[in-house]
């Protein structure tokens, strides 16, 4: 996914004059195409990720459309305070981009995990927060991010994951996009780089009993109620996926949504995430996703057991 964002950005770049690249620290590689077409525009702002927030909402304030990133977990937890006072209050269209995010980063260690990125980021009055599922829908999300007037979070992976969609999809906040048909039972939302594991499992469930229908949720704030509504009054199960914590990500979300709106389904709403723990143990994705249950094979025996 980085190299995609780092190809799109610079792509938009080289069209709008007011972008400017805030890195703190890492990707200076990755941007060489930008900082040589988009000169005097990339900023490696080094080992101080409030400060990068703090310029950018400066930035911003001149007009500029200032884009901040950086490992997800510092570009979250580590300058909070600074994306809440110096961003969100002021309303200014900064976007921030965490990149490895969930256990892309789990070779490494608690300190790379970003299990609670969505839950920081969607308290925010007015950030929006987007969470794509590949490259290509990558591509979309930062395209309508960068023309938005507010802030917004955009959680990405690494490198390396499966692209699902040939081309970028149509995106725009609050729409989710439809990724496979169901047979009205039960229905699959996977938030960002889960979308594999939530298709894997639906070829499962469609050998035991019926395929669900799958979706990629890219847009966590805002959701998309309409979608929600139809599949709360269609479906008898209703499952979330992602790569988060199952306190305040998206399936909580969802969950908000569905008490908010007093809503009398009898649709059962199943949240499938990271439970409230460290992981201590030391592996790459693929483990820590053992670890967490965050399988397909895990999600498909849950299902059957509900």
């Amino acid at each position: 996914m980085r190299n995609a964002f780092a190809d799109e950005i610079r792509k938009i770049a080289v069209q709008d004059a007011r972008v400017v690249m805030l890195s703190a620290d890492i990707g200076n590689r990755l941007f060489d195409k930008f900082k040589t077409e988009c000169p005097g525009r990339f900023f490696n702002t080094g080992v101080a990720e409030a400060n990068t927030i703090s310029m950018a909402a400066g930035m911003a304030a001149t007009g500029l459309r200032p884009v901040c990133y950086t490992i997800t977990p510092f570009i979250t937890a580590r300058c909070y305070e600074q994306i809440k006072v110096d961003v969100c209050y002021h309303e200014q269209p900064v976007v921030i981009v965490g990149t490895g995010s969930g256990l892309s980063y789990a070779s490494l260690g608690a300190t790379h995990h970003s299990l609670d990125d969505l839950a920081l980021m969607r308290v925010l009055p007015g950030m929006r927060v987007l969470a794509p599922a590949d490259a290509m829908e990558l591509r979309s999300c930062l395209q309508v991010a960068m023309k938005a007037n507010h802030p917004t979070y955009l959680r990405i992976g690494k490198k390396g994951e499966p692209v699902i969609f040939p081309e970028p999809p149509p995106f725009s906040f609050g729409v989710w996009n439809r990724v496979k048909e169901g047979a009205g039972l039960t229905a699959i939302l996977a938030c960002g780089n889960t979308l594999p594991i939530g298709l894997e499992a639906s070829k499962l469930l469609a050998a035991e009993t019926t395929a669900p229908e799958v979706y990629s949720c890219a847009s966590v704030k805002p959701l998309d109620a309409k979608t929600l509504s139809r599949l709360f009054a269609t479906f008898k199960k209703v499952v979330t996926i992602e790569e988060h914590s199952l306190a305040g990500g998206f399936g909580s979300a969802v969950a908000e949504w569905k008490a908010d709106e007093a809503c009398d389904s009898k649709t059962r709403l199943i949240r499938l995430g990271c439970d409230d723990r460290y992981l201590h143990d030391a592996g790459e994705q693929d483990h820590a996703r053992i670890a967490y249950g965050l399988t397909a094979a895990k999600i498909v025996d849950g299902l059957c057991a509900n």
